[in-house]
């Protein structure tokens, strides 16, 4: 679902509804001033991202989807920032060594949560993952669905409409039918999933495919612990019979 999430928000258009569902006071907005600077598997790291955007020179927008909620977003949001720092710096070919001070976009942070209702903090902390006070501070702010409408909110009902109709179906492509009807019907994501409806299909279909695989790859794994386990009690069984029949034997 967050490759549907990157798919979608890499076109200008809902790149700059993401910004403006975040930033409504920004009217003036275009889509030519919201620049993606998503990480695309950088070579060196293997670090990548959901979505970066940059607005103008004066804001970097990282948001990141997620299904399971995870302290670590934290750490590994710093690290997406500080690689997105450093195409920034080498584009602009800012001197870090200079004595002037350079001028960077001001960083904001987001996760976008797609998972069933829990109770979230609206705020993750870089500081509640180590012990002590002081230290460096990193805050993400937690989006879930506010039924306010806006693009962020149709993604986050697209996912629960995904999910219900994968309970309902499987891991078939009546579920991705399914989800794209009722999509389409409810005004969901529209008129991207209209004109898309393929594209995002296939990406549906891929990812069925990957959590089927994992799950049986889960299933396989858990029933070889349970085999591993049942042998090594067999076994430390037998051998402590064996043990006591021996001490039966010499006792005699």
């Amino acid at each position: 679902k967050d490759s549907v999430f990157t798919f979608l928000m890499k076109q200008p258009e809902y790149a700059r509804k993401l910004y403006l569902a975040l930033h409504p006071e920004d009217t003036d907005v275009t889509e030519a001033d919201c620049k993606l600077v998503t990480l695309e598997h950088i070579l060196t790291t293997g670090i990548y991202n959901d979505v970066g955007l940059q607005v103008r020179d004066m804001l970097i927008l990282l948001v990141e989807a997620q299904s399971k909620f995870s302290l670590n977003i934290v750490l590994r949001m710093l690290l997406y920032l500080a690689a997105t720092y450093k195409e920034y710096v080498e584009e602009q070919k800012l001197d870090l060594y200079g004595s002037k001070p350079v001028s960077i976009p001001r960083p904001e942070l987001y996760m976008v949560y797609t998972g069933a209702p829990r109770q979230l903090p609206e705020i993750l902390r870089l500081s509640d993952m180590y012990n002590g006070s002081g230290g460096a501070e990193i805050e993400i702010k937690v989006l879930k669905n506010t039924s306010a409408g806006n693009i962020v909110d149709q993604y986050i009902r697209f996912c629960e409409i995904s999910d219900e109709q994968r309970k309902q179906y499987g891991y078939t492509m009546k579920a991705v039918e399914e989800t794209l009807r009722i999509c389409c019907e409810d005004n969901i994501l529209m008129p991207f999933l209209a004109s898309r409806q393929k594209e995002v299909q296939d990406i549906m279909v891929t990812l069925f495919n990957q959590e089927r695989v994992t799950e049986i790859h889960e299933y396989n794994l858990m029933k070889e612990a349970r085999q591993q386990g049942w042998q090594e009690g067999w076994q430390e069984g037998r051998q402590e019979g064996l043990e006591k029949v021996s001490v039966r034997w010499s006792s005699h």
